[in-house]
């Protein structure tokens, strides 16, 4: 049996930051060992004679993280692979420090019956260096498919299901009052939602069209997409998650009044669940200017004050998990008007230097970011990863907190090879990451070895 000590780290959990080793068996975490402990230097000796043969990798006070749990990706397969595809979107996401992965059923066909999600996972069986699963797609005539998969012989096939209340890539809008009602009855997993008032959209479109015509200028995005569409259905879902209690995922809030919606909401229902994605709280609508096309996306960034909201969210607890809504397009899709260029950014592979730098920042504990990174998504989605404890699965990250890097399009694994943050200075280097016990990036490269990601089970 193969065992690897990694020694003498700086171990991050929810629950503490403290000096410490950790020994991986095969696939799996052993034993997780803090200086603080009374007995840790005979603990430490007994292990070391005892396993005279295993590795050990000396860390030096190097941070130990356990590998992010990304439930919110697009990585385009089946149907849209010019873009992004399974091997190469899951070496951006290794990269940034994620090592499991949750996808979004709005591909090409679109993952809305338990057939397309074992097709998805038949697709991907081999070719992932990080662990991956798959939501499934509401629409408003299958959920009594939904109903009848989380029923039936594989419901830990499903991660989630995702209900688009606005219209986004992949045309899946619900809006049909006695879908919701069904579709937020479910108790056996969680309900992401995409909330955009879809008339609202049209109506603000509409009146950018009459003074621009064809010439809407980028800055304009955050008045189609409004704050107004996003509270006005985030009211909705929140207001049917209580009614129903429903375990609600209330996805890439963008807002300071969504912010304090949730707040308010999680006491009428504690399993109320707030997302929000790394590029709400880098980028504003101030940058609409410099990076036109590179920043749309749905829901669009807003204010600086709403950047600050969320900044002030995570450091509070208010803000449960991180999804980066990684959704590639090529340069050659987004260099076109408003009105042809996709929405969506790439950026996985930023996901933990952004969080570390904003941490920095924001005097905010690396503990939060353990939390939000990985642990509650690990709760959420029952997953035996995501943690550092005895028993989970090896998905462990090695990084250097204080190291910066100037982040490069060349440097990009995602297949369409750019991304927001080419050019940004960013702290929390990594340096190793574990996937199932293997070692999958090394100095900061994705290594050579055979794909080892595996099919993610719920519970």
């Amino acid at each position: 049996m193969s065992k690897i000590l990694l020694h003498n780290g700086t171990i991050v959990t929810s629950e503490k930051e403290c000096a410490g080793s950790i020994l991986i068996e095969e696939d799996l975490i052993s034993e997780v060992i803090f200086s603080d402990e009374e007995d840790y230097p005979r603990h430490m000796a007994k292990l070391m004679t005892e396993n005279p043969d295993m590795d050990i990798m000396e860390l030096d006070g190097l941070h130990v993280m356990a590998g992010g749990i990304d439930a919110h990706v697009h990585f385009r397969e089946p149907g849209l692979t010019h873009k992004a595809d399974f091997e190469t979107e899951s070496r951006a996401a290794a990269a940034g420090g994620v090592t499991s992965v949750i996808d979004m059923p709005n591909t090409q066909p679109a993952t809305i019956s338990e057939q397309a999600i074992k097709e998805k996972i038949k697709l991907a069986e081999g070719r992932t260096v990080v662990n991956i699963g798959f939501h499934f797609g509401a629409t408003n005539s299958n959920a009594e498919d939904i109903e009848n998969s989380l029923n039936g012989e594989t419901p830990h096939i499903v991660g989630g299901v995702k209900v688009f209340m606005g219209s986004s890539t992949g045309n899946m809008l619900v809006d049909e009052n006695e879908t919701l009602n069904r579709i937020f009855s479910i108790k056996d997993r969680p309900v992401l939602v995409h909330c955009e008032d879809e008339a609202t959209i049209k109506a603000n479109l509409a009146k950018a069209t009459e003074k621009y015509g064809d010439n809407i200028p980028f800055e304009e995005h955050e008045n189609i997409r409004s704050r107004t569409a996003c509270i006005k259905s985030s009211i909705k879902a929140l207001e049917m998650a209580i009614r129903n209690k429903t375990r609600l995922v209330l996805c890439h809030i963008s807002t300071k009044e969504e912010m304090e919606m949730v707040r308010a909401a999680k006491l009428n229902n504690p399993e109320i669940i707030a997302e929000t994605s790394c590029n709400y709280l880098w980028f504003c609508n101030e940058d609409y200017k410099s990076y036109g096309s590179r920043v749309k996306c749905n829901p669009s960034i807003k204010k600086s004050s709403d950047r600050e909201a969320l900044r002030a969210g995570l450091a509070e607890g208010i803000i449960d998990t991180i999804g980066s809504d990684h959704a590639p397009h090529l340069p050659s899709e987004k260099d076109a008007p408003y009105c042809k260029a996709p929405s969506g950014l790439p950026s996985i592979q930023q996901s933990l230097p952004v969080l570390v730098t904003i941490a920095e920042e924001e005097d905010i504990p690396l503990t939060r970011i353990a939390s939000v990174f990985s642990e509650k998504a690990s709760d959420l989605y029952g997953l035996k990863r995501g943690k550092l404890k005895a028993g989970y699965h090896a998905d462990i990250i090695v990084f250097n907190k204080d190291r910066e890097f100037t982040v490069r399009n060349v440097d990009q694994y995602s297949k369409c090879g750019w991304t927001p943050y080419e050019g940004k200075t960013l702290k929390g280097y990594i340096q190793t990451v574990f996937v199932n016990g293997q070692i999958i990036l090394e100095n900061g490269r994705i290594t050579d070895h055979i794909p080892c990601g595996r099919p993610l089970e719920f519970r």
